[in-house]
C-alpha cells in the first residue's frame, strides 16, 4: 500500500524536517505501509506474550546459528535464545493460535481477516527454523519500520518455493562455464593475475536472477559497479564482452583505438555494456582504490533517471525504470570509509536514487587479514545497519539458496526503495591473485579448501542425481565452451579495438583530441537578458517572508544590474546559472550550505521565515526549461565529489558543481581526484564537465581554511612544458579567476564547448564583496569570453610580474599608493592548466619585447606550494631561458601559519617585496 507524503503524517510515521523539501530534485522517499494487526490479532499477541516472544527472537536471532559459512570457519555459540523452553513454552504438542504471531498465508490482504489458525509447537519450531536457521539468515529485526519487519516476516514465513527448473540449468550453465574460463586462462596464460572466481561461483546466478527480476519489472538499466575479483567471468558471459577483446588484451594489447591516445588501464578494469532481456546493464570502469566507484554509481544512476522521468507517466519515480547494483569485497565493505559515507546518501532527498542492491562477495579474508583482524563486528555487512539496512546472509555453496536471496532483495528494494544487502559468503580457491599462495598465512583454512571439490561440481552432480541434466549433458556444455574460447583466442591475431563513447544521450559531442573541439566558444549573453535573469534571482514570490538581512542583498543586486556595474561574484553567478538555464540546460550544484553560501554570498534559495518553506527564484521565475537543483549536502567529500562526477559521466547537458566549504577541504576525496576526475578520459575514454569550487586565498584564516592546494591539482596535469612542444589533449583544467565576469564564462564554456573536461576552480573568498574586483555587465555581454591571462596596460614596464589570484588587488592599490603604476606590470595568469603559452607571449610582445625588464614570479602562497613549480619553466621557456625569479612566502610545511601577527607580518613582507629597488 503507497502512502502520500500527508498520508504518512496522518499514520504517525517518523518524519525529518521538511525543510527544503520543495525545491527541485527533491524527491520524497517511497512508503510502502503493511497492513497493521486487527484487534483478534492483538489480542492474540497479548494472550500468548510467550510464543511472541518465542517467535520474534527467533527472527532476531536465527542468523546466528544458520549455516551460512561453505567453510564453516564462524565461530558459533550455542544460541539459547532459540530454545522455546527459556520462554515457558515446554509442551512440543501444545496447540497455540498464531493468528498475528506467524505469517502462514501468501495473500497480504487475508492476514486482516480475523482466521484462527493452531499449530502444535513442534510444528512452529521447524517452520522457524526451517525459515531462519537454514542456509540463508536474515537480519531486519533492527529496522525501526514496523511496516518493514511485517513485509519480511510475512514474505519470509508463507513462501517456500524451489526455483523452477529452467532456472536449475541456467544456474549450472553459469557455474559450469566460469569455471571453464578459469580453468582455460590458468592453462593458456599461467602467469596472469586475473583475480578469478573460484570458490565463489555463485556470484553469477545471483546477478543473474537479479537481472531477470528487473526485466520482469520492466527496468531499462541497471548501473552496476564492482571490484576485480570475478570482472572477467562475469564480463564474458553474463555482460557478452567478447573473449577476443579479452585475450588481446591478457597478450599486451589496447582495449581502445590508439589514435585515441588514451593509455588505457589494467585487465581487471574493463568493461562493458549489454541488453539483457530487454534491460541495459552497465558496468562502470573502476580504479583499483577498492569502493571508489560507489558514489559514482550513485550519481549516474540518479542522473539518467531525471532524463527518464521527463518522458515516462506521472505515476513513475525513482527507482521505477533504473536501478544501481553495487559489488563488494568482505574486507573493502567494512574497511572503507567512502562505504559509509556512500550509504549515508543513500535515502537523502537530492541524492537518492530508488534503492541500491549491494552484494559482498564475502572471502571471510582480506588479502591474507583474517576476519576476525579485518572488523570490530561480527558481520562485515554490519555497517549496513547505520541506515537500517537489511541483510540477507546466503551460503555461496548453494546456489538455488543464492538465486532465492536475491529474488527476495530485489522484491524489498521495489517495495521500500531502500538498500538491502546480500552478505554471499563463499571462499577464495587461491590467493589474493592466482601467483600469491595464501597457505603461508592461513594454512588450515586452504588446507581446508584445497580438500573441496568446487561450487560448480558440487551443484552438477546435484542435478545429475535430481535426474535434471545427465553427466552427458554437463560434459558438452563444458567442452563446447571450451572449444568457443579456443576460437576466439585463434581470432586475437586480426583483432582492432573499437571505441563507443560518443553514442545515445553523448551524441554531438566530440572526442577532445579531434580537430573539431571548439576549445574558446563565445560565451558572452545579450545584456537585456542578463538583466532578465538578474532581475528573476531575486524576486520574492508574493506572501513569502525573507530574513530581513537579505533586503540589502536584493536591493544591491538590482542596483549594479540597473547601473550595469559592479557585478559581484554571486551575481554573476547567477547569470551564468540562468542563462544556461534559458537555454535548456541543467545546473546542480552540491555540498555543504550551497543554498545560502558558506560566506552568506549565494542565496539562490531563499527560506520563508515563518514556515520554513523554500523557493529557487531561478527555477520559480524563469519557467525555464532547464532546472537549478541546490543539493544541500551530507558532510561528505569523497561520496558526494563521486557522486556529482557519476552524474556528469551519464548527462553532457548538466552542469555538475561541487563546492568545498573551504578549498583543502577536497583531501578527503583525493582518491576520487586522482584516480576518476583526472584520468578517467586517458584511462577510459570518459568525458566530464565537473566543476570544482574551491574556495582559496590567505586572509589568516589557518592552516586548513586557506589553501585548495593548487600545486597538486596542477602536479596532475598532463600540459606540455614547451611552447614548441605538440599541444597535448589536457586532462583538467585549472583556474584562478580574479573577476566575476572571468567565472561567468568560465561556467558558461563548460557547457558551451562541444566537448567536455573537468573544470577546477581556486574560488574566491575575500573577493566575493570587495568592489575593485567587480565586473560590468559589458563584460560579459556578446563577443566577450574567457581570458586565460589579464595584463595591465603599462606601456614600457621595467618590471614584470606575473602571478595569480587575489593579491593582485592588494599590489594594485600598493603601487598606487607607491606611485609606481607606470614602472611595473601585473600579469595574472587566470588559467593555469593548460598553460596559456600564445597569450603569455602576446603580452610579452606587447611591451615591446624589453630585454631589460625584471620578471618576476610572485605568489601569497609558500613556495614550495601555489603555482611556482609549475609555472617557472614554462614562462621561462616562452622568455625564451630568460631566468624567472621568484618572490614570495619560503617553504613550509604549512599552506598558512595559524598565528595570526606572523600571517601579517609575512604578508606585508610579500607585498612589499614586489617595489624593492624601485
Amino acid at each position: 500500500m503507497l502512502l502520500s507524503t500527508s498520508a504518512r503524517r496522518l499514520r504517525g510515521t517518523p518524519l525529518r524536517r521538511l525543510y527544503h523539501d520543495e525545491s527541485f530534485g527533491y524527491r520524497a522517499p517511497r512508503a510502502y505501509v503493511f497492513p497493521d494487526y486487527t484487534p483478534a490479532q492483538l489480542s492474540n499477541r497479548a494472550e500468548n506474550a510467550a510464543l511472541l516472544r518465542y517467535v520474534d527472537s527467533v527472527r532476531t536471532h536465527g542468523h546466528r546459528a544458520a549455516r551460512i559459512d561453505p567453510l564453516d570457519l564462524i565461530q558459533r555459540m550455542e544460541v539459547k535464545a532459540l530454545d522455546p523452553t527459556r520462554y515457558g513454552l515446554v509442551d512440543s504438542d501444545k496447540k497455540y493460535n498464531v493468528n498475528g504471531i506467524i505469517w502462514t498465508n501468501p495473500n497480504v490482504e487475508s492476514q486482516g481477516k480475523n482466521q484462527e489458525e493452531w499449530w502444535t509447537l513442534d510444528e512452529i519450531t521447524q517452520h522457524l527454523r526451517l525459515t531462519y536457521v537454514g542456509r540463508i539468515a536474515y537480519e531486519y529485526m533492527h529496522s525501526p519500520s514496523k511496516s518493514e519487519r511485517l513485509w519480511f516476516s510475512h514474505h519470509l514465513e508463507s513462501n517456500q518455493t524451489a526455483p523452477p527448473l529452467l532456472d536449475k540449468k541456467r544456474i549450472h550453465g553459469l557455474l559450469a562455464r566460469s569455471e571453464v574460463l578459469d580453468n582455460f586462462l590458468q592453462l593458456k596464460f599461467p602467469n596472469l593475475k586475473r583475480y578469478g572466481l573460484e570458490g565463489g561461483e555463485s556470484m553469477l546466478p545471483a546477478l543473474d536472477a537479479l537481472f531477470s527480476s528487473a526485466a520482469r519489472a520492466s527496468m531499462s538499466n541497471i548501473i552496476l559497479a564492482m571490484p576485480h575479483r570475478g570482472r572477467l567471468n562475469l564480463l564474458t558471459d553474463l555482460l557478452a564482452y567478447s573473449p577476443t577483446a579479452l585475450f588481446h588484451k591478457i597478450r599486451g594489447g589496447s582495449e581502445v583505438p590508439e589514435e585515441l591516445g588514451a593509455e588505457g588501464d589494467v585487465l581487471s578494469h574493463l568493461v562493458s555494456s549489454t541488453n539483457i532481456n530487454g534491460v541495459k546493464v552497465s558496468l562502470l570502469p573502476n580504479p583499483s582504490h577498492l569502493e571508489a566507484v560507489a558514489g559514482v554509481a550513485l550519481g549516474k544512476t540518479r542522473a539518467k533517471q531525471y532524463s527518464l522521468l521527463k518522458t515516462s507517466p506521472d505515476d513513475c519515480s525513482l527507482g521505477d525504470r533504473v536501478m544501481c547494483v553495487q559489488l563488494h569485497g568482505d574486507a573493502s565493505f567494512t574497511g572503507q570509509g567512502v562505504v559509509m559515507e556512500s550509504l549515508g546518501l543513500s535515502n537523502l532527498p537530492h541524492f537518492t536514487s530508488g534503492g541500491t542492491v549491494h552484494l559482498v562477495v564475502d572471502n571471510n579474508i582480506g588479502y591474507t587479514t583474517p576476519a576476525s583482524q579485518a572488523r570490530s563486528s561480527m558481520y562485515c555487512s554490519d555497517i549496513g545497519k547505520m541506515i537500517n539496512a537489511p541483510v540477507l546472509h546466503v551460503n555461496g555453496d548453494h546456489p538455488e539458496d543464492v538465486v532465492r536471496a536475491m529474488d527476495v532483495a530485489f522484491r524489498y528494494r521495489q517495495y521500500f526503495r531502500k538498500d538491502i544487502i546480500v552478505d554471499l559468503l563463499v571462499y577464495r580457491r587461491w590467493g589474493h591473485n592466482e601467483l600469491d599462495l595464501p597457505s603461508l598465512t592461513s594454512p588450515l583454512m586452504y588446507e581446508q579448501i584445497a580438500a573441496r571439490r568446487s561450487v560448480p561440481q558440487l551443484y552438477e552432480e546435484k542435478l545429475i542425481n535430481e535426474q535434471v541434466i545427465s553427466a552427458g549433458d554437463a560434459a558438452v556444455l563444458r567442452d563446447s565452451y571450451k572449444v568457443h574460447l579456443n576460437d576466439q583466442l585463434v581470432k586475437v591475431e586480426g583483432y582492432t579495438p573499437s571505441a563507443s563513447m560518443l553514442e545515445g544521450q553523448w551524441h554531438g559531442i566530440v572526442w577532445p583530441a579531434s580537430s573539431e573541439a571548439s576549445s574558446s566558444p563565445m560565451t558572452g549573453v545579450d545584456t537585456q537578458t542578463l538583466i532578465d535573469v538578474g532581475e528573476a534571482s531575486v524576486r520574492v514570490p508574493t506572501g513569502f517572508e525573507i530574513h530581513p538581512k537579505l533586503q540589502r542583498h536584493i536591493k544591491s543586486r538590482l542596483g549594479s544590474l540597473a547601473k550595469g556595474t559592479g557585478i559581484d561574484w554571486a551575481s554573476a553567478e547567477a547569470l551564468a546559472f540562468g542563462s544556461l538555464l534559458m537555454e535548456g540546460y541543467d545546473v546542480r550544484i552540491s555540498g555543504q550550505d550551497v543554498g545560502r553560501g558558506t560566506f552568506s554570498q549565494r542565496h539562490a534559495m531563499l527560506v520563508d521565515q515563518k514556515n520554513e518553506g523554500t523557493v529557487v527564484p531561478l527555477n520559480h521565475e524563469l519557467k525555464a526549461k532547464g532546472k537549478l537543483e541546490l543539493a544541500n549536502s551530507s558532510l561528505s567529500e569523497m561520496a558526494v565529489l563521486s557522486f556529482e562526477y557519476g552524474a556528469s559521466w551519464e548527462r553532457p547537458d548538466l552542469l555538475p558543481i561541487w563546492e568545498a566549504q573551504f578549498g583543502d577541504f577536497f583531501n578527503g576525496a583525493q582518491i576520487i581526484i586522482d584516480t576518476f576526475i583526472t584520468s578517467s578520459e586517458t584511462k577510459w575514454l570518459k568525458q566530464s564537465g565537473i566543476v570544482m569550487l574551491l574556495p582559496h586565498g590567505l586572509d589568516g584564516a589557518g592552516p586548513e581554511h586557506s589553501s585548495s592546494r593548487i600545486e597538486r591539482m596542477l602536479q596532475l596535469s598532463n600540459d606540455r612544458y614547451s611552447l614548441s612542444a605538440d599541444k597535448p589533449n589536457v586532462n583538467i583544467h585549472v583556474v584562478y579567476p580574479t573577476t566575476p565576469a572571468q567565472y561567468f564564462h568560465l561556467l558558461r564554456r563548460q557547457m558551451k564547448r562541444n566537448y567536455r573536461k573537468p573544470l577546477i576552480v581556486a574560488g574566491p573568498k575575500g573577493l566575493l564583496r570587495l568592489s575593485a574586483a567587480a565586473s560590468s555587465l559589458s563584460d560579459m555581454g556578446p563577443g566577450t569570453s574567457f581570458q586565460p591571462v589579464l595584463a595591465d596596460d603599462v606601456s614600457n614596464p621595467e618590471r614584470i610580474i606575473f602571478l595569480t589570484g587575489k593579491i593582485y588587488y592588494d599590489l594594485i592599490r600598493e603601487r598606487h599608493a607607491r606611485g609606481l603604476d607606470d614602472r611595473i606590470s601585473f600579469v595574472r595568469i587566470e588559467e593555469l592548466s593548460p598553460f596559456p603559452f600564445e597569450a603569455v607571449q602576446d603580452v610579452l610582445r606587447g611591451y615591446g619585447g624589453k630585454a631589460e625588464a625584471e620578471c618576476f614570479w610572485l605568489q601569497e602562497e609558500p613556495r614550495n606550494q601555489g603555482a611556482w613549480g609549475y609555472v617557472r619553466e614554462r614562462i621561462e621557456d616562452v622568455m625564451g631561458g630568460k631566468r624567472l625569479s621568484y618572490l614570495g612566502r619560503k617553504e613550509s610545511a604549512l599552506p598558512a601559519p595559524g598565528v595570526g601577527k606572523l600571517y601579517k607580518k609575512q604578508q606585508e613582507e610579500v607585498l612589499a617585496s614586489a617595489f624593492m629597488g624601485l
